[in-house]
């Protein structure tokens, strides 16, 4: 046992349940005490009643005890984009709910293994919707403040707006540069989807004409699963000759799993365990993927 094993004490510490030992502070439990005594909170946690005092415990006990995975997850993304770790950490935290809320004991694999791929999964995906589509280096962005203001002193001057070779000759530099940050500066602001794609396309009685969003294109639906199987295929060839045939019975023939246990001479509940072994890698893997 550890230093912080003292913290654990039998269930006639108040407010413990009749089955699991009451901890103090469970954030503070060493990480091999915790995978120990992980293992008997799931256990624990699948006959009790959701809702219940007991069943409150068990399940935040659990978070607590294992909030070192998410710090340990969360490290590698301490220095990507401008994420506050803070945030990050939250974020990663409900990967790991997920993650206790989806576990089973009879899945047959350490809890840690199944619960990081949810962890960086819900980070990854905390990175991909609050990032800036398009980075504008600080360079162009100053870049694009110098062309506005060259532009409008410019335009002041010759009645007109400025050329490119003209706007180069004003800022002295180069006119590749001032054509890098004209575009660079087209990426700067987005605009409406409802904005008409052509100003001379009037509709009746002066009415806009389509918009952007008229003519763009609808998501396939199919092509989520395209995309899964492209990412299941190499995980598969991972298999034994007989885990494939158990997911080719299971889900190419769809069989039952009383009729794959009788061909291949076991039982159902035999072939339920491997099931949900071989699906729980599978997920595990592709989570790890996203």
């Amino acid at each position: 046992m550890t230093e912080h094993s003292a913290q654990i004490a039998g269930p006639e510490r108040a407010g413990a349940t009749e089955e699991l030992p009451w901890i103090e502070d469970a954030g503070k439990v060493a990480p091999m005490d915790a995978r120990r005594l992980s293992r008997l909170f799931f256990d624990r946690l699948q006959v009790l009643d959701e809702g219940t005092h007991e069943y409150q415990y068990a399940r935040n006990t659990l978070i607590e005890m294992n909030l070192s995975l998410v710090r340990f997850a969360a490290g590698r993304f301490r220095n990507r984009g401008s994420g506050d770790m803070e945030d990050i950490i939250q974020v990663g935290t409900v990967g790991l709910i997920k993650a206790i809320d989806r576990f089973d004991l009879s899945r047959e694999v350490e809890f840690t293994s199944f619960a990081v791929p949810y962890i960086v999964g819900e980070i990854k995906r905390f990175f991909r919707d609050t990032s800036w589509a398009v980075h504008v280096p600080r360079r162009l962005q100053e870049l694009r403040v110098d062309l506005a203001k060259s532009k409008e002193s410019l335009a002041g001057d010759l009645d007109r707006d400025p050329t490119v070779p003209e706007l180069a000759e004003h800022l002295g530099i180069e006119e590749s540069e001032v054509t890098e940050g004209i575009v660079a500066s087209n990426g700067y602001t987005a605009g409406s989807l409802d904005m008409p794609t052509d100003a001379s396309e009037a509709g009746p009685h002066g009415t806009a004409g389509r918009t952007f969003a008229d003519v763009l294109g609808e998501p396939d639906p199919a092509m989520e699963s395209v995309e899964n199987l492209h990412a299941l295929a190499p995980l598969l060839d991972e298999l034994d000759e007989r885990e494939r045939r158990i997911i080719d019975m299971r889900f190419g023939r769809e069989m039952t799993q009383a009729q794959i246990g009788t061909e291949l001479g076991i039982s159902q509940m035999h072939v339920s365990r491997l099931l949900n072994r071989m699906l729980g890698r599978l997920r595990s893997a592709m989570l790890a993927q996203e």
